[in-house]
């Protein structure tokens, strides 16, 4: 059974940091990415990853802010939050699919992020 579990959220003052972990459990992924929803809005795209070749893809909003990684070793893929904004508050979502264009297949429960001022 495939499973994706998120760990890593919490409260976090401005200007803070925190770092979400997403484990894969099951079969390994060719892409990974984090999505995040605020209350009331839609969930957004936040970053991407590849497997082979670790190229990755950010939303303008968290663009020199976040960084995402992968360790393939331990199926588990990563995002780096630093100069936390309040406007960062959402539940993050971790996702996996096998092929560039395919929407994500797999999906994790979310974590929550939320950002003080």
């Amino acid at each position: 059974q495939v499973q994706l579990v998120e760990s890593g959220g919490g409260l976090v003052q401005a200007g803070g940091s925190l770092r979400l972990s997403c484990a894969a459990s099951g079969r390994t992924f060719g892409y990974m990415g984090w999505f995040r929803q605020a209350p009331g809005k839609e969930r957004i795209f936040v970053a991407s990853i590849t497997g082979p070749g670790g190229n990755t893809d950010y939303s303008d909003s968290v663009k020199g802010r976040f960084t995402i990684s992968r360790d393939n070793a331990k199926n588990t893929v990563y995002l780096q939050m630093n100069s936390l904004k309040p406007e960062d508050t959402a539940v993050y979502s971790c996702a996996a699919k096998q092929l560039r264009w395919t929407g994500y297949t797999h999906w994790g429960q979310g974590t929550q992020v939320t950002v003080s001022s």
